[in-house]
């Protein structure tokens, strides 16, 4: 069992990789060629329990849990084979950085990811003899809540190919560090957050661990000076910085959230969709059915708004870049909240799964209204015992990767037939899945409601023997029996 080493020292250089992760690349949405590189300055290192301080008018600190290689000998142009031999050790390390002066050196990151403090490192050492290179783990706390989580498994550059190509063009001196890349989970901090940083081998012997990189946030007092680029953002930064449009509480301005009342729901399911595809269809809106699915709980009512998921079709490198780690699929089910319905592309392909029972128990537990799929459900019997209902092509056994790569969220999708969008209004029963533009929904249930008020009195006449003919549809006459019948 390997006997932990405490970190010290400052190094020489500190290289950090923009991307790494699959995870990662599939939050970014673009694929790198080949690795790319910043420096950051040693000055910038700092020991667990130091405090990181977000500078003064800014408002955008976000961490990156990251894998510290230490090089531990002198190395020039060694092949990718050989490079990580020259890894002496690895610990823990969280990149931070300040998106609201990224515009200030875009590229080499020198003023957003530079400051004192900003590299934090430790607190121990995992003997590198002792582990191999894709079997470690990375984890970021905050606040004590897990938030990121991937191991090395499946990194597109490799750590032996890391080191190979620094050293074509740089020497590489003992106790230089390189930053691995950050996984999917990369967030905003604010003062009083507490962010913690844990590398370990959890199947190596004695699962070595670097011990919890530990790292306070707090706030500064000092103000840029004008002689200076100052702190500037936008909502596309803050949507990088938290990760998403939605973490960033952007989403909601653009969403129709509020559309959804309680009053309005309880109008929604007092009619079926039979009724509800009527007035559609009335309103010139034929092509609004997401077709060929079946449900899970046919007499269970769905309504909700649409929150949107696209899979591509596989491809070997494609699925190797986007599948794996903390990819679109499982960052679209994390994200559901109550009264959204996750409505998936796959292109009515029934051959795999879209979606199986611990990610449709997430859902579940996020409160979600449903979930709706083109695709085939795998683990179909633990999903239909579910209370939230699950409308799908059909029951299939395989995994997402013989047929699919999840790509894009929260975007305008087709899903058996009809287009949808994000905050479209889903309503399902067993008669089908329709659906309904925001802005038209509480007309045409308006008009459902009345419609199926003149359907009842149509069946009471008929049920005493009344023939359909003025009746269905009704004529003057009985347009004037209805008055009567109709309680106002």
């Amino acid at each position: 069992m390997q006997k932990p080493t405490s970190f010290t020292g400052t190094p020489g250089k500190v290289i950090a990789l923009h991307l790494n992760y699959p995870s990662r690349i599939a939050q970014r949405g673009r694929v790198p060629e080949q690795p790319s590189y910043f420096l950051k300055p040693g000055s910038s290192v700092s020991a667990s329990g130091t405090p990181i301080e977000r500078p003064a008018g800014t408002e955008l600190l976000a961490f990156e849990g990251e894998i510290a290689l230490i090089i531990g000998h002198r190395v020039r142009r060694v092949s990718p084979e050989q490079g990580w031999a020259a890894v002496s050790g690895v610990t823990a390390a969280n990149d931070f950085g300040v998106y609201d002066l990224r515009y200030a050196d875009k590229g080499s990151n020198l003023k957003s990811k530079g400051g004192d403090g900003f590299t934090p490192l430790g607190p121990h050492v995992i003997n590198a003899r002792g582990v191999e290179p894709d079997a470690l783990r990375v984890r970021t706390w905050v606040n004590g809540e897990l938030v990121q989580e991937d191991t090395t498994t499946h990194l597109v550059f490799p750590f032996g190919r890391l080191v190979a190509d620094l050293s074509q063009l740089m020497t590489l001196e003992p106790g230089d560090v390189i930053l691995t890349g950050t996984p999917a989970g990369s967030s905003v901090v604010q003062p009083g957050d507490v962010v913690e940083v844990e590398v370990d081998a959890p199947t190596a012997p004695g699962a070595p661990s670097s011990g919890r990189l530990v790292t306070p946030v707090v706030a500064g007092t000092i103000a840029m000076a004008e002689y200076g680029a100052s702190p500037k953002i936008d909502d596309l930064q803050r949507a990088a910085a938290w990760g998403s449009t939605q973490a960033a509480g952007l989403a909601a301005s653009a969403s129709s959230a509020s559309v959804l009342t309680d009053e309005l729901k309880a109008k929604i399911n007092s009619v079926g969709t039979a009724t509800l595809s009527s007035q559609l269809r009335k309103r010139g809106l034929n092509n609004v059915s997401i077709d060929g699915l079946q449900s899970t709980r046919p007499t269970k009512r769905l309504v909700g708004l649409a929150r949107t998921l696209r899979f591509i079709p596989n491809r070997e490198d494609l699925f190797i870049a986007h599948g794996g780690g903390y990819n679109a699929q499982k960052r679209a089910f994390d994200s559901l909240r109550p009264d959204d319905v996750l409505v998936i592309e796959a292109r009515g392909e029934t051959g795999t799964g879209t979606v199986g029972d611990i990610l449709a128990l997430r859902a579940q537990v996020n409160g979600a209204a449903g979930l709706v799929t083109d695709g085939g459900v795998r683990d179909v019997t633990a999903v239909a015992a579910l209370e939230m209902p699950t409308y799908f092509a059909n029951a299939h056994p395989a995994v997402l990767g013989r047929r699919h790569v999840p790509w894009d969220t929260d975007l305008t999708i087709a899903c058996g037939g009809a287009a949808v969008q994000p905050g479209d209004v889903i309503v399902g029963d067993a008669d089908g899945v329709l659906v309904i533009p925001p802005h038209v929904i509480e007309e045409v249930v308006t008009d459902a409601i009345a419609q199926e008020r003149e359907e009842t009195f149509i069946a009471e006449m008929v049920a005493a023997g009344e023939g359909v003919d003025g009746l269905y549809p009704m004529n003057a006459t009985w347009k004037g029996r209805y008055q009567k019948w109709s309680p106002q």
